[in-house]
C-alpha cells in the first residue's frame, strides 16, 4: 500500500506540472494561478499525501518479534478505506483537469470570476446611488490645503480597503482622493494619492499604506479591467502565426461582449466612499465603460486583421451589444471600434467574397449601434 501510494502520488506531482506547462502555452502565465489555485487538484494531492503518512504510521507501529506480532486491525482497516477514496478522488480529478484544460470552460471561468467582482462593486455603487443626490463629484480639496501621499514601493494597485479607509477619513475629519485605480501600475516614490486638509496627512498616511496593497500581479478583485485582459491574451495566442486557432478567437470574441455586457448593466460607480454622515471621504478614479471597450477589441483587432472570420464576428458583437449601452460616449466607443474594424480590412488584400461578408456585417452593426444609441442624444462621430 505504501509503494502504490507514493507512485500514484508522484503520478499526480507529474500530470500537474504538466498541466501547468500546457496552460503556460495555451493560455499564458496570467491563467496559471487559476490551476493552481484549483480545488480538485489541491484535495486530489492532500488527499494522496494524508493516505501515505497515514498508512506510514500504521507500518511504523505494525511488527512481529519472538514474544508474538501486533497488527492493528482498526487501522489497516481504515487505512483500506482511505486509500480506496483516494483513487475514487483520482477519477474526479482527471476528468476535472481533462475539463479546465478546454478553451471554452477556461476562459468561461475567467468571466464568472468577472461577474462575482461586478456584484462586489455594484454593492459600493448602490451605498453611493442612494447618497447621489447630496454629493460632488468627487471630496472637495482646497486650492492650497492638502499634500501629498507617496508610495513606497513599486508594483500593481492591487487592493483598497475602502471602509478602513473611510472610517480613518471621517475619524480625522479628512478626504482622501486617489490618483490610481486597482490594476494600475504604481512607482516608488509616486504620488499615490493627497489628503485634505494637510494637517491630516501624517494619521492618514499610516491608513492608506496599511490599506493599500502593492503587488507584481494584478488580481479580479477590483480589478475588473483585469478580467478582460485574460480574455484577450487568450485570444491574440490564438490568433497568433504559430497557433491560428480561429475557433478559440471567434469565443474569445464572443465572451468579450458577454463580459461587457455584464459591465454596461451594472450600475456604474462614479468612484466615492461616503461615511455614516453621507460626506464623501475617499474617492478612487472609477474605470469607464468606454475604456473597456478599447481594452477588450483593440488587440484582438490588430491580431485578426487577417483573418475574416474574427473580423466579422467583431462587427456583430460590437453591434449587438450596443442596446445594452446608454450613454452616448458608450455608443461613440464601438463606433469608433467598427470604423477601426473596417479601415483595417480595407488595408489587406482579401478575396471579394470575404470582403462583401465583412461589408454587410459592418453594416449591420453601425444600423444597429445607431438604433440603439442613447434615446434624445446624437452621436457624435459620424460614421465612415
Amino acid at each position: 500500500m505504501l509503494g502504490c501510494v507514493s507512485t500514484v502520488l508522484a503520478l499526480i506531482f507529474s500530470v500537474a506540472l504538466l498541466v501547468l506547462s500546457m496552460v503556460a502555452n495555451l493560455f499564458g502565465p496570467r491563467l496559471l494561478y487559476r490551476f493552481v489555485q484549483d480545488w480538485v487538484t489541491q484535495v486530489c494531492i492532500g488527499l494522496f499525501m494524508a493516505a501515505f503518512i497515514y498508512v506510514f504510521l500504521v507500518f511504523l507501529v505494525t511488527h512481529q518479534d519472538n514474544q508474538g506480532s501486533f497488527i492493528p486491525q482498526v487501522s489497516l482497516i481504515t487505512s483500506w478505506f482511505l486509500v480506496l477514496g483516494a483513487f475514487g478522488f483520482l477519477v474526479f480529478y482527471s476528468h476535472r483537469v481533462a475539463t479546465l484544460i478546454q478553451n471554452p470552460d477556461a476562459i468561461g471561468r475567467i468571466v464568472e470570476d468577472l461577474h462575482v467582482g461586478i456584484r462586489r462593486q455594484s454593492l459600493l455603487t448602490a451605498q453611493e446611488v442612494s447618497f447621489q443626490p447630496n454629493h460632488d463629484p468627487e471630496p472637495r480639496t482646497s486650492d492650497s490645503d492638502f499634500e501629498y501621499i507617496y508610495s513606497e514601493g513599486s508594483g500593481y494597485l492591487q487592493d483598497i480597503n475602502q471602509r478602513a479607509l473611510v472610517r480613518a477619513a471621517a475619524t480625522a475629519n479628512a478626504s482622501i482622493s486617489f490618483e490610481f485605480r486597482p490594476g494600475q501600475f504604481v512607482l516608488k516614490g509616486e504620488a499615490l494619492g493627497l489628503v485634505s486638509p494637510a494637517s491630516a496627512t501624517p494619521m492618514l498616511n499610516r491608513a492608506v499604506l496599511q490599506h493599500v496593497h502593492l503587488g507584481r500581479h494584478r488580481v479580479l478583485s477590483q480589478d475588473l479591467e483585469f478580467g478582460l485582459a485574460q480574455i484577450v491574451e487568450v485570444a491574440i495566442r490564438a490568433l497568433s502565426p504559430a497557433v491560428n486557432d480561429t475557433f478559440t478567437g471567434v469565443a474569445c470574441v464572443d465572451l468579450l461582449g458577454e463580459a461587457l455586457i455584464a459591465l454596461a448593466v451594472a450600475p456604474q460607480w462614479a468612484g466615492n466612499c461616503f461615511d455614516s454622515d453621507n460626506i464623501a471621504r475617499v474617492y478612487i478614479p472609477p474605470l469607464q465603460l468606454a475604456r473597456l471597450v478599447k481594452q477588450a477589441f483593440d488587440q484582438v483587432r490588430q491580431a485578426a486583421a487577417d483573418n475574416p472570420a474574427v473580423s466579422i464576428r467583431l462587427l456583430s458583437i460590437l453591434g449587438r451589444i450596443s442596446q445594452h449601452f446608454t450613454r452616448v460616449e458608450d455608443h461613440n466607443a464601438l463606433l469608433d471600434q467598427v470604423n477601426a474594424v473596417w479601415e483595417t480590412v480595407t488595408l489587406k488584400q482579401l478575396p471579394a467574397m470575404d470582403f462583401k461578408d465583412i461589408e454587410v456585417a459592418r453594416r449591420k452593426s453601425l444600423a444597429m449601434i445607431t438604433r440603439h444609441s442613447a434615446s434624445g442624444s446624437r452621436i457624435s462621430r459620424t460614421p465612415s
